[in-house]
């Protein structure tokens, strides 16, 4: 049955590419399959998403969260078409697209979390910036499947390139507005290429001239993507931080006492106090989800690309009152996880990590002409070895330093700085 909701517009391909003869999949299908099935994606099993992965066996990773953000948000697909008048069988937000860019959202993320991606951000400042979603785009159209004489990038269709790209300006745009470069929340200025995909050519209307307007402009699915991925983290950073032990009766109540809370905030922290004593919050939170999803309505927008496309046509009203719980939850995350000593050390030798092996491969690989020592794969020498400029040779290896988990870029650091550790037959 043919969904109404999507056009050609939104299923073209860059680059053009056509569908395996006989698949029975659909091309959003194909994408979410791909993603599935990509080194990228299984790297995230091995990469912080509050803890860091292999800390102990029941935290969330990067992995993890990407499944979990991966199922809420094709429930609200499925709540959307079947509470909306707005949607029906022949007329619907696709469920495989979206659950496909919610798989793919955090696959650019570094290691260490957050500070990693500060971290490169700052080391890649004269050399076009790091930024977690930009990063993502980049996996996704020139890295995930790069090899010689082969096509680059999963070849995206419209809709779902659209979807993954949360940020639409350049890191040129913000410097343009502000007078320095960003701290997050841009694409690298070569992407540019791919707005102009998703735009079509098209000029954007006047309204969407600054970086803040053009970032807010969102696909349906990409705003799906993006509640859904409050709603994961919202709630279960809570639930990890209560296994932790970071969060407890003792740390809310002292945490609430420092705070201006109204009374729905205050029946928030005494619900979750009561959720903790009786050891219920686990299950808890899992009901919390389902609140989440049905907090979620359409309303119809008429604007830029809305006559081309019906994924600009439609924004999702997410409920007050669940929007605030979730800012509740995500500030007691930020005051007593993130902040927290323990956190905080924990971030500062993953940025500090960072740091020397980002330097030392700069130091021995950036310059071709010079006679450093060999510290990267065979793979990825090769692909160094055909950056023509040296913007394109700090970017790939960028590339490879985000690219490392957790644990591996802790043993290259090793292997690179501490005298007792690795051996010929250990490295090879």
């Amino acid at each position: 049955m043919q969904n109404k909701f999507y056009s050609s517009f939104d299923l073209e391909r860059f680059p053009e590419t056509a569908s395996p003869e006989g698949d029975y999949r659909s091309a959003f299908q194909i994408e979410r399959d791909r993603i599935i099935f990509s080194y990228p994606f299984r790297r995230l099993q091995s990469k912080t998403q509050v803890f860091q992965s292999g800390e102990y066996d029941f935290y969330r990773t990067r992995l993890t969260h990407s499944i979990e953000v991966a199922k809420v948000g094709r429930s609200i697909c499925e709540y959307l078409l079947a509470r909306s008048d707005l949607l029906n069988e022949q007329f619907h937000i696709d469920a495989d697209l979206t659950e496909a860019i919610c798989l793919a959202h955090d696959l650019g993320h570094p290691p260490f979390g957050h500070i990693g991606e500060r971290k490169l951000n700052q080391l890649m400042s004269a050399h076009g910036g790091f930024e977690g979603n930009a990063q993502t785009l980049r996996i996704l159209t020139e890295l995930i499947y790069e090899r010689p004489g082969r096509t680059k990038g999963i070849a995206p269709t419209r809709a779902f390139l659209d979807g993954v790209m949360k940020y639409k300006a350049t890191q040129s745009d913000w410097i343009q507005q502000t007078g320095q470069a960003p701290a997050h929340h841009f694409i690298y200025d070569e992407q540019a290429q791919w707005r102009d995909a998703i735009f079509d050519g098209q000029t954007p209307p006047d309204a969407l001239n600054s970086p803040q307007a053009l970032n807010q402009f969102k696909s349906i699915e990409c705003q799906i993507m993006d509640w859904a991925d409050d709603t994961a983290y919202s709630l279960h950073d809570i639930v990890d931080g209560i296994h932790a032990r970071y969060i407890s009766v003792g740390s809310l109540t002292e945490w609430a006492g420092k705070q201006t809370l109204d009374a729905t905030q205050s029946q928030l922290v005494e619900t979750l106090c009561q959720k903790i004593k009786s050891n219920g919050y686990e299950p808890y939170f899992g009901s919390r989800v389902g609140t989440f999803v049905h907090a979620c309505t359409l309303r119809p927008r008429a604007g830029f690309l809305s006559e081309r496309t019906h994924r600009h046509a439609f924004d999702l009203v997410i409920d007050p009152a669940v929007k605030a719980e979730s800012a509740l939850y995500k500030s007691i995350a930020l005051d007593l996880i993130f902040k927290s000593t323990q956190l905080q050390q924990i971030e500062f030798k993953g940025g500090y990590i960072l740091d020397q092996l980002f330097t030392a491969l700069c130091e021995h690989c950036a310059h071709p002409e010079s006679k450093g020592l060999n510290l990267l794969p065979a793979s990825v020498q090769a692909l160094l070895e055909h950056e023509n400029d040296a913007a394109g040779r700090y970017r790939r290896l960028c590339d490879y330093t985000a690219g490392l988990t957790d644990g591996l870029a802790v043993r290259t650091y090793k292997r690179l700085f501490d005298a007792d550790f690795g051996s010929i037959a250990e490295i090879q």
